[in-house]
């Protein structure tokens, strides 16, 4: 009887043993699955970025990168300023290129001259060179600088470094070659008068004039008015109206009638 008990406590005993440990077991299975599902979830696919995000990315690689010969590799990007300060920023440099525009303008097409003047000509003038008359009339005293020559209404003989020539009050003076206007004068001998630089150190003056139609360094082309002739001066009353003619090249006057045509 006693050893029916002590097998019967045995197996009672084994059997809390083999309960105890199943739950052991379901206990820590269930740890296990908790700790699991806490972890984060693994992505089993390869992440890639967005075609747009990697064309983006090459691009400022590529601006990073200097380019060998490039002058400009080295230059920083400007920093955008605020859209207040911008605009005013570019409104000032849309200021100053007109005014240097407008300046520019100013220079080549001089006052009075309109935009026809804006392009230089070419004066190229020698001694085989030809000119108009700026009026067409009769010589009333010539060129004489060897000899003197008499003169009606100052009632003497002189030397004359240019030529006289009759026209009338109001006719239109001409140039006589493309030319431009080196200076604009008056005095008392042949009144108001137009210095024209032909070119290659040759001067011509054109005196005895009114209402003169162009100003100091305009370009002009041959046969473009200069002016009218006006009353004759107290020293050719005699002689009457005309227009004084004069032509120097290096600062030496000579004979003008030998280059009109």
């Amino acid at each position: 009887m006693k050893e029916k008990l002590n097998q019967l406590f045995k197996d009672k005993l084994f059997l809390v043993m083999l309960v105890l440990g199943l739950l052991t077991i379901v206990a820590a299975a269930g740890v296990v699955t908790i700790q699991r599902g806490n972890a984060p979830e693994e992505n089993p696919y390869m992440q890639m970025q967005e075609p747009g995000a990697l064309i983006a990315e090459d691009k400022k690689n590529e601006e990073l990168i200097p380019i060998a010969g490039d002058s400009n590799a080295h230059k920083e990007e400007p920093e955008t300023a605020p859209a207040g300060q911008r605009t005013q920023e570019t409104e000032t440099k849309l200021a100053k290129a007109e005014t240097k525009k407008e300046t520019a303008e100013t220079q080549a097409a001089q006052v009075g001259a309109g935009q026809d003047a804006a392009i230089p000509l070419v004066l190229n003038f020698s001694d085989t060179s030809k000119i108009t008359w700026p009026v067409m009339g009769n010589i009333l005293l010539d060129y004489s600088m060897d000899n003197t020559i008499y003169f009606p209404t100052l009632d003497q003989y002189q030397c004359n470094p240019g030529v006289v020539i009759q026209a009338e009050v109001s006719q239109p003076v001409e140039t006589p070659a493309n030319a431009r206007v080196e200076a604009i004068g008056v005095n008392e001998e042949i009144g108001n008068f137009v210095v024209l630089d032909f070119g290659n150190d040759y001067l011509a003056t054109c005196g005895q004039l009114k209402e003169i139609q162009v100003v100091e360094n305009e370009y002009l082309e041959a046969g473009r008015i200069l002016g009218y002739v006006a009353e004759p001066t107290k020293y050719y009353s005699v002689e009457g109206s005309n227009v004084y003619f004069e032509l120097r090249h290096n600062g030496e006057t000579i004979d003008p009638v030998g280059y009109f045509e």
